[in-house]
This record gives structure tokens, C-alpha cells and sequence, in this order.
């Protein structure tokens, strides 16, 4: 490897992993959809494995926020528990049908799903407090989380994408969850469903270039950690504003990067 390309894949991870890293720790959103477009675009890296390195990213930057949002207080591990085993199983689901279909391209569902949903967090903040949270019954709430599990994981395995977008979309919108609780609620489910990606990736793919995936690990840890510690820090209009500022920064950005690959 020359001097110049080692720059150059330093440069384009460290920008990847500031986008997947204030995603994350911001609004538990999936790694994968900022690194993988920029890893194809600009290093030309095999769409198969930069989606690999990109779940591995989100499996230690998730894991952090979510280790930052429950050391505040601000995350609902029973429910959590509940919504992953129905968006793993239902992913498996999603992923067979898709398999029937012939040539649904759907890529862009989640870029634009970023972006809108950027726009409602600015135009229609989520002000929901604990105190609403607590007064929903227990059973409504584990019958809640089995069906909108049962949502992303069918739409992720589907479509291949979206997942921590739908999660947090579905957690403040039809769980009702108070902004904080529904981001570190979504990363929490976001560890464990990338570090089951990122596995088979790895088994079926090999094993990825090793500088790409150890830059794009630490940049996103550290980024996923500053916007974590932030979010949890912020008020609720701020942190609406925040996080409806960055998503839709990050969907313009990787819709532009997308144009780009075709």
C-alpha cells in the first residue's frame, strides 16, 4: 500500500465514521447507511464487504450509547429485549421473502427516511416525558413492542436497510417513548442486530481489509461517544433540534453519495 492510499482511506473513514458516529450516539441510527456508501464510492471497496465493516462499526458505537444513555437512565432494557428477539426473527423473515421477489431495488427507502425524518424532529419535536411512559400499561407495552419489532425487522430484512431509523420512528411515534429513552432504547437493539450482520458477513465474506475496518471502528466508537454523551446532556428542544439537524444533513449527504455510485 502506497503512503498516498493509506491517506486517503484514512480520510474517507474518518469522515465515515464522524457521519456513522453522530448517527449513532444522536439517533441510534445504523451505521451502514454512511459508511457503506462512502467506502463503495470512494475506495471502490465490494459493496458485500463494506456493509460488513460498516456493521461491525455500528456493533461497538451502538454498544457505547447504549452503555451512555442506561448509565443516565435513559434506556428501556425489557422492552428492548422483547422488540430485538421479534426484529431478529422477523429480519430472517424479511430476508426469505425478498429472496422471492424478483429485483426489488428499495435502496433508497432509508435514505429519504432519514431526511424526513430529520425534518419532523425540527418541525414537530418529540416532547414526550418519563412520566407519560410510565402511565402505559406493562402488557400493552410488551404487545407494542412485538409488533413493532415485528415492523422493522420485516422492513429491515426486506429492504436490507432502515432498521435503527424505523425503530426510533415506531418508538416515539406509536410506542410513545420520551425522546432520550427511544434513541438509547433503539441502540441498544442496534448492538445486537449488527453484531449478528457483521458475523455472517465475516463467515460468508471473509475477512475485510483490515485498515478500513480498525479506522472505521475507532472513528465511529469515538464519534458515537461525543454525540452520546451530548444527547443525554441536552435538553429536549435541543436535543430534537440536534438530532433533526443531523439526520437531515446525513440523508442529503449520503443521497448525494448514492448519485455518485450510479
Amino acid at each position: 500500500m502506497t503512503e498516498t492510499s493509506l491517506w486517503v482511506k484514512v480520510l474517507v473513514c474518518f469522515i465515515s465514521g464522524i457521519g456513522a458516529g453522530l448517527g449513532t450516539g444522536f439517533a441510534g441510527m445504523s451505521a451502514a447507511a454512511v459508511i457503506s456508501p462512502l467506502l463503495i464510492t470512494f475506495l471502490g471497496m465490494p459493496a458485500y464487504e463494506a456493509v460488513g465493516i460498516a456493521l461491525a462499526s455500528d456493533v461497538l458505537a451502538s454498544a457505547v450509547s447504549a452503555y451512555t444513555y442506561g448509565k443516565n437512565k435513559n434506556l428501556d432494557i425489557k422492552n428492548g429485549l422483547v422488540m430485538m428477539s421479534a426484529v431478529l426473527l422477523f429480519t430472517l423473515a424479511g430476508s426469505w421473502v425478498a429472496s422471492l421477489v424478483p429485483n426489488t431495488t428499495m435502496g433508497s427507502f432509508s435514505v429519504f427516511m432519514t431526511m424526513l425524518l430529520g425534518i419532523k424532529f425540527i418541525v414537530r419535536p418529540v416532547m414526550t416525558t418519563k412520566e407519560a411512559m410510565a402511565g402505559v400499561s406493562a402488557k400493552k407495552r410488551v404487545i407494542q413492542s412485538i409488533v413493532c419489532g415485528t415492523v422493522v425487522g420485516f422492513i429491515c430484512g426486506f429492504i436490507g436497510a432502515g432498521g435503527g431509523m424505523m425503530m426510533l420512528l415506531l418508538l416515539t411515534s406509536i410506542l410513545g417513548y420520551e425522546l432520550k429513552t427511544a434513541i438509547g432504547t433503539s441502540v441498544f437493539i442496534m448492538t445486537f442486530t449488527a453484531l449478528t450482520g457483521a458475523g455472517s458477513h465475516f463467515a460468508i465474506g471473509g475477512a475485510p481489509d483490515l485498515w478500513c475496518l480498525v479506522l472505521c471502528v475507532t472513528f465511529t466508537l469515538l464519534w458515537a461517544r461525543i454525540a452520546a454523551l451530548f444527547a443525554n446532556r441536552a435538553a429536549p428542544k435541543t436535543l430534537n433540534r440536534a438530532v433533526g439537524i443531523v439526520l437531515t444533513v446525513l440523508g442529503i449527504t449520503v443521497l448525494s453519495v448514492n448519485f455518485l455510485i450510479r
